[in-house]
């Protein structure tokens, strides 16, 4: 069976092209050896049940140790019923050690115990029976909620003093986040979990990180080796800079390029495809990316990514800090400062899922902005979208949850309505940088009939109550954009959201000006 880039549960090294599980958590089997109770943490999809898998059957291989990982996963539907989580958490326990341990390491039958105590019970009659020392895995732990999480976590640390022989000697626990100690679940509710913490034995806490450049390279290695396929050197880079690293898009990218795109396996893989693949996961926006986008309108998740897209400053606390951290271990902003978007491929999804509400009622056709010579009419884009905004934009933009943002989402699906399917929009946005980047690519023949492209730049920037014109301050700083880019005019959009700033009819206007360096520039207030 040929190795295959894999984008759905646990990795096989005989089945799937992997980086070796051993070395994702290269601490966590001296942990085990210290009889340690630690926490494993990482975003969705990042490989924790590869590496847990493969730890739990080479310690069991070692002949030291009975060690098994389970998921707590079906546990969710219990919520807080926490007799019918326990009820729940052993019947997987025994049907993951029946799978995958021999008959003398498996659990006796469970005694009988009251609610709330079951857990404890079972693990310490499992622990008596067993000839090696326990180490447990318990995956998806923050599946289980409320009561039903407390109820485990406290049982767990009930028997910690006795281990090993009278409790499970090693436990790890796995989930999304490391809810500081565990006073929060699955999104942090520390008013039900009590204000002490119910796991406050654990030793350390491991995360899981994103590949490095040079495991996305060793990982693409692994295709060339079975297959021959080579994948350019500027085919990596790109894949490096979109991904970010993020073990479930490396893995996506490669595989739409060489299973859906289906490029001949004596064709090298481009850049070219490497960009028509990351479109196509955008647009299909696959299981994974539905989970992530699925939290953008919680309170929290929005507290800490609308000042990142409107390039406001955040309002910074203890609460902030909190939020951050929860953002982070979802996987949606990279987990070092400043805060910023995971990756390029995140960063598209977001911006065109908080604007997918206005596209639909964007009725521009996008065939009429396309110039005889096959360009983009620029020109022709900014009076539309000024028409539109006078009749429709402050209005959507009032009904858009993101409202620091929501002129600039109401701008960019106007934009995406009429360059989809031709072009592409690179966005740049960032915490306290008080402005908005977008990069139009619009391919198209040349006079010669080779291939061009053509690139438009514009900058966003928000007027809003008690600041001064920020016009000045957007020239300047677009004059830097251009610069970068090598172009020598650009577009800057002043949205103006002060209450006098009169009627939408009046200020909306398209004018010239230049920057600092005297680059043209059409200024559009709106």
């Amino acid at each position: 069976m040929a190795r295959r880039f894999n984008t759905a549960g646990p990795c096989r090294p005989d089945w799937h092209y992997m980086i070796p599980a051993e070395r994702r958590l290269p601490e966590a089997p001296g942990l085990v050896e210290q009889r340690a109770y630690f926490v494993v943490h990482a975003p969705r999809q990042t490989g924790k049940t590869t590496a847990l898998r493969a730890l739990a059957e080479q310690l069991t291989a070692s002949g030291r140790w009975a060690a098994l990982h389970f998921s707590c996963e079906a546990g969710e539907a219990a919520g807080d019923d926490y007799g019918a989580a326990e009820r729940i958490l052993l019947s997987s326990i025994r049907t993951r050690a029946e799978l995958t341990l021999p008959p003398a390491l498996r659990p006796p039958d469970f005694p009988a115990a009251p609610e709330g105590n079951r857990v404890e019970v079972a693990l310490r009659a499992w622990a008596r029976a067993c000839p090696r020392p326990l180490a447990l895995f318990f995956d998806e732990i923050d599946a289980l909620r409320g009561q039903s999480l407390l109820s485990v976590l406290r049982q767990l640390r009930a028997g910690f003093a006795d281990r090993p022989g009278d409790f499970p000697a090693a436990v790890a626990l796995c989930g999304l986040r490391d809810v500081r100690e565990y006073k929060a679940a699955s999104g942090g509710d520390p008013i039900r979990l009590g204000t002490s913490s119910p796991f406050n034995v654990k030793l350390e806490s491991l995360k899981l990180g994103d590949f490095d450049p040079g495991e996305v390279r060793e990982l693409y290695a692994q295709h060339t080796a079975d297959t021959g396929q080579v994948f350019a050197e500027e085919a990596l880079e790109r894949a490096i800079a979109l991904t970010a690293g993020q073990p479930w898009l490396v893995n996506a990218l490669a595989r739409e390029i060489v299973e859906k795109l289906a490029v001949p396996a004596s064709e090298p893989i481009a850049r070219a495809h490497v960009e028509e693949a990351k479109e196509r996961l955008i647009l299909e926006r696959a299981t994974h990316l539905d989970s992530l986008v699925a939290r953008l309108h919680e309170p929290r998740v929005r507290r800490v990514l609308e000042p990142i897209l409107s390039g406001t400053l955040a309002i910074v606390g203890d609460a902030y800090q909190d939020d951050l951290q929860y953002v982070r271990d979802l996987g949606l902003v990279a987990p070092t400062n400043p805060a910023r978007i995971a990756n390029p491929i995140y960063r598209e999804v977001i911006a065109r899922v908080l604007a997918g509400d206005v596209e639909p009622a964007i009725l521009a056709e996008p065939r009429s902005f396309v110039l005889p010579d096959g360009r983009l009419d620029v020109a022709r884009l900014l009076r539309e979208f000024a028409a539109f905004w006078r009749e429709h934009g402050e209005a959507l933009a009032g009904n858009l949850g993101y409202h620091e943002v929501a002129p600039q989402l109401v701008l960019m699906a106007f934009l995406q309505r009429v360059v989809n399917g031709g072009g592409l929009i690179e966005r740049e946005y960032g915490l306290g940088r008080g402005r908005i980047d977008l990069l139009v690519r619009w391919p198209y023949r040349g006079e010669d009939g080779s291939r061009a492209v053509q690139r438009a730049a514009l900058e966003l920037k928000v007027w809003r109550e008690g600041e001064k014109d920020p016009t000045p301050k957007g020239l300047e700083q677009l004059d830097g954009y251009l610069a970068q880019l090598g172009l020598d005019e650009g577009v800057l959009v002043l949205f103006d959201r002060r209450a006098a700033a009169g009627d939408v009819e009046a200020r909306t206007r398209l004018d010239e000006a230049r920057t600092p360096a005297g680059r043209r520039v059409t200024l559009l207030r709106a």
